[in-house]
């Protein structure tokens, strides 16, 4: 049997660093401080995001269809090494499915980058009423942090990188949207509440070598 690994809580720190910044908004950052980069929009699509990081024969799996439907050949090529690689054995962090898919707390990660002014978290909602979104705000100094934490070994460049694919996949869609993605994968729905979502591993693998068989007729 495989055994799955686990993050821990700097290695989760900076995955969702990573994430912050490839998939932040830079329009208007600066409204929220002279030294904010990017804004990242709703704990929602964090977790979205972060899903895609931690299993990546899902994110394979949308790498597919991005790929069939824009026909670009290097998101065929990604889809390809993530599996040559083996990554859905060596670096799936599984995640439970909760009543609004999957979800881990991400606090102690987040106290992490907050205790270093990496990052800033705003609550956007009526003072003292209900919250409407969290917003993550990247400083200059998380921005300078990850450029010299991916600088420092091919093992944590990777964090970087896989957050760039994972924000070209998200594209401007926020979190509910791409929760609604995530559901539409059978096994990730079929999931019962509160347990581990399943992995779609062999299922992308037949899709991708389906793909391949057809490119080269």
């Amino acid at each position: 049997m495989t055994e799955i690994a686990v993050a821990s809580e700097r290695q989760t720190a900076i995955r969702l660093l990573s994430c912050i910044q490839a998939a932040g908004d830079t329009n208007n950052a600066r409204y929220w401080g002279r030294d904010v980069v990017c804004v990242l929009h709703s704990q929602s699509r964090l977790q979205a995001l972060d899903f895609w990081m931690r299993n990546p024969d899902y994110l394979a799996n949308e790498l597919l269809t991005e790929f069939e439907t824009s026909g670009e050949r290097d998101l065929l090529t990604i889809a390809q090494r993530i599996f040559y690689d083996r990554e859905p054995d060596l670096r799936r962090l599984p995640m439970v499915r909760y009543l609004f898919g999957a979800f881990e707390p991400l606090d102690n990660a987040l106290a992490i980058l907050r205790a270093a002014d990496l990052i800033r978290i705003k609550r956007d909602g009526v003072p003292g009423g209900k919250i409407r979104e969290h917003l993550y705000l990247l400083t200059a100094a998380g921005e300078d942090a990850l450029g010299r934490i991916a600088a420092a070994a091919p093992e944590l460049s990777w964090y970087r990188d896989r957050a760039c694919i994972v924000a070209r996949v998200a594209g401007a869609q926020g979190g509910k949207a791409l929760k609604d993605r995530q559901y539409l994968q059978a096994e990730y729905a079929g999931t019962e509440l509160s347990h581990v979502i399943q992995p779609v591993t062999d299922r992308v693998l037949a899709r991708l070598a389906t793909i391949m068989e057809g490119l080269v007729e």
